[in-house]
């Protein structure tokens, strides 16, 4: 009897636990007009995004959550602004440095949990432009730097607030409070999306603040749908999607796992997907962070992503003075050098071709499927499990035949495993 209790509690837990993965507010029928769909294929299409963590947190050096984690109070944070003055930020060469590693897509911060934007807003004085000896946009320069290199621009945008009275005695129960924190935050989205061309997306964070609020998404998403129906928006709440939203996020992990610890019990969704991931440890600067990720481990995080159907979105945390420090740079320009070698492998590919293999995994353009092996087998060959489609021919990236064996078990990749690229062997298959 004692074992059933535990078991029945256990299974109790559970389903709570699985029941707060969803937002539990009514949302309006979202039905994404043909602009928003196109959008969201050219979004797949993408696949490797650069994500940027800049804000005047970026002072003090130690990450994005040092006013949090330090318990620095508001009118001591205050003071910050007051020596901000990024004078070597140049938005065209962090544009270049995002297309030379193929990135294709930025995603930067425009306000942070500190409550500080980064951009000119008629919604607060605690922004770049008001409050500091910099005095300009740098959201502007980014946005014009972008459409002249091609790059689409997202907009990262926080939830919560440390500093806002609004939001702390919303927080607290206050509806008027939270309204008008809602309204202020319409306020600042609507400046987004009509001050700096066409945005790509608008990519929130910080739900998971307040599980149970209404954050009144039918009214944010619906504004965001009307300013602009090709911005696609994503959530970073670790719940399952709303209604209304357009692509799926994964922090620090691939679709469909979990070991960031942030997506438990969260299933994949048939939307589009995103992982986001940090090159150190922080996502913002940190003087004190030394948890460099090598260059072979991002690619393979961008290859697995793709493999998985996803995206990788990969932080920078610009420094105080508007550089990004080098030690990313050199990594971004590695993997600028393998992407615009083996590119077709990622770029306009579809994943989920087969599912998750020792190796490594699989993408796939038209009737080319990319076999990516990330790690060497023991046995002289690759072996394909799952995969129910003819193929045609095998050969190596560079053009040279592969023998190869398909059975009703899986196909059998005949090569050299012991001479085989130490970062990405790929194998292109030709199927019918």
């Amino acid at each position: 009897m004692k074992k059933l209790i535990i078991l029945a509690v256990i299974g109790l837990l559970v389903t709570q636990a699985y029941s707060q993965k969803k937002y539990e507010f009514p949302m309006p029928e979202y039905k994404p007009t043909e602009e928003n769909l196109e959008a969201r294929k050219e979004f797949q299409d993408m696949k490797f995004g650069m994500f940027i963590h800049w804000g005047v947190y970026s002072i003090l050096a130690d990450g994005e959550w040092v006013m949090f984690l330090k318990k620095i109070k508001p009118d001591n944070y205050e003071r910050l602004p007051g020596f901000f003055n990024p004078q070597d930020f140049n938005a065209e060469e962090w544009v270049k440095l995002a297309k030379a590693a193929g990135m294709k897509y930025i995603t930067i911060t425009s306000r942070h949990h500190d409550s500080f934007s980064m951009f000119d807003t008629d919604a607060s004085d605690f922004n770049i432009v008001d409050a500091t000896p910099y005095g300009k946009d740098p959201l502007k320069e980014l946005a014009e730097a972008c459409k002249k290199e091609g790059i689409k621009l997202n907009f990262y945008y926080s939830l919560l607030d440390w500093k806002r009275d609004d939001y702390k005695a919303g927080k607290k129960g206050d509806k008027e409070a939270w309204n008008k924190y809602v309204g202020f935050m319409k306020k600042q989205l609507t400046e987004l999306l009509t001050n700096y061309g066409e945005i790509g997306m608008i990519w929130f964070d910080g739900h998971w603040d307040q599980k149970e609020a209404n954050w009144q998404y039918d009214e944010i998403y619906s504004l965001i749908h009307k300013l602009s129906p090709s911005t696609l928006i994503a959530n970073n709440h670790h719940i399952q999607p709303i209604a209304g939203e357009d692509v799926q996020t994964f922090e620090r992990d691939l679709p469909g796992e979990n070991h960031g610890g942030y997506s438990a019990g969260v299933q994949v969704s048939q939307l589009p997907l995103e992982s986001c991931a940090t090159m150190a440890g922080k996502w913002g600067y940190s003087i004190y962070d030394k948890k460099f990720k090598s260059t072979k481990k991002l690619i393979h995080f961008l290859v697995n992503a793709a493999g998985k159907n996803g995206n990788l979105l990969l932080n920078v945390g610009p420094m105080p003075n508007g550089k990004i420090q080098p030690e990313f740079v050199d990594t971004l320009g590695e993997i600028g050098d393998w992407t615009s070698k083996y590119g077709e492998s990622i770029y306009g590919t579809r994943g989920n071709v087969v599912g998750s293999q020792e190796w490594g995994t699989v993408t796939k353009k038209g009737k080319t499927l990319y076999v990516h092996v990330l790690n060497a087998p023991q046995e002289p060959y690759v072996f394909i499990s799952e995969l129910k489609a003819k193929v045609v021919s095998a050969k190596t990236f560079d053009g040279k035949k592969v023998k190869f064996k398909q059975m009703k078990e899986g196909t059998f990749l005949y090569v050299d495993t012991d001479k085989i690229s130490a970062i990405d062997e790929i194998i292109k298959l030709t199927i019918k």
